[in-house]
């Protein structure tokens, strides 16, 4: 598949439940949200099917995506099918990984590939904080069970958040000697109703190499991935660093999204979205109107232009 800008599409990111067992405070609602009648999600059986559809027209990596997709009834079973589609050459799962050290053994006999893991402070306290109730222990017993079953390389997602954990970079970073360990610096979006906290604790990622002056850059890396990889001396695992707000990557963007709710998203960044659930429950045909949107994938996002997003991440998927 090709957009109109000719830029190859094969990545989708397909969230299963809008739901989370954390309350991040740039993320969610301190009350949290109200669970969405079953009939208004995609069930997983629908599910399967646009994915099946994607990947006959090209899609090869599909990651899975929340909310957080462990609390999804089912959520073995759709790996396993998935994993099991002719064509997938990459499947992986981005969850906050409360819920890994119980499922990392069955995620990889199921077929999963790869796991990242949200994780914004190794400071059990600031943890307890940043998630309005989080225990950092279990995430860190998580990380050590995807690493041991396989589940490698391990990419920890880290938002950079003013304040907060501007001063825990050098520690992330240090994951990655050891280890086979990736982090990845993410710049903090103002997307939904976060987005005046965001632009309030914003920092920009330049801050990591002002702070680790050791990193060397890693040439040759995939241009349509959002990181520009850097390696620390010896270092086993790389750091990334994902510049959303500074510095646009939409001229390589090979992605799209699909929400639990069956909407298929062309531009994380943009409110346009096509029901791709009411397509199903029609009967009509997925194949034609998936090619038909798909071409006509906005060139970039107007971020730096103010043009933030209404729809929060828990609802897009990460």
């Amino acid at each position: 598949m090709k957009d109109s800008f000719g830029r190859k599409i094969n990545y989708l990111r397909v969230s299963v439940t809008d739901l989370c067992n954390l309350r991040c405070k740039y993320c969610m609602p301190k009350e949290g949200i109200c669970k969405r009648d079953h009939d208004d999600i995609l069930t997983l059986e629908e599910t399967e099917e646009i994915i099946k559809v994607f990947v006959s027209l090209g899609i090869d990596k599909v990651r899975i995506t929340g909310g957080e997709p462990l609390v999804r009834k089912g959520i073995l079973d759709l790996i396993s099918n998935v994993g099991q589609l002719e064509g997938i050459k990459d499947l992986a799962i981005t969850t906050n990984g409360l819920l890994l050290k119980r499922y990392a053994k069955d995620l990889k006999n199921r077929g999963l590939n790869r796991v990242n893991i949200s994780l914004d402070t190794l400071n059990k306290n600031k943890y307890k904080e940043i998630t309005r109730g989080g225990d950092l222990t279990k995430v860190l017993e998580g990380i050590d069970e995807a690493r041991m079953v396989g589940l490698s390389p391990i990419k920890i997602n880290t938002v950079l958040i003013g304040g907060f954990n501007d001063h825990e970079i050098r520690d992330f970073v240090n994951l990655t000697v050891k280890d086979n360990i990736d982090v990845r610096f993410i710049e903090l979006m103002p997307i939904g109703e976060a987005q005046n906290w965001a632009i309030e604790n914003f920092i920009s990622n330049d801050i990591v190499l002002d702070k680790v002056r050791e990193l060397m850059k890693i040439k040759g890396e995939d241009p349509s991935s959002p990181a520009i990889y850097y390696k620390m001396p010896e270092g086993k695992g790389k750091v990334g660093i994902i510049n959303p707000i500074t510095c646009k990557f939409c001229d390589y963007c090979n992605r799209v999204r699909i929400t639990s709710t069956g909407k298929l998203k062309l531009c994380l960044h943009s409110d346009d979205e096509i029901d791709l659930k009411k397509v199903i429950r029609e009967g009509k045909d997925l194949k034609e109107i998936i090619l038909k949107e798909i071409y006509n994938k906005p060139e970039s996002h107007n971020l730096e232009e103010g043009q933030y997003i209404k729809r929060n991440m828990f609802e897009i998927g990460g």
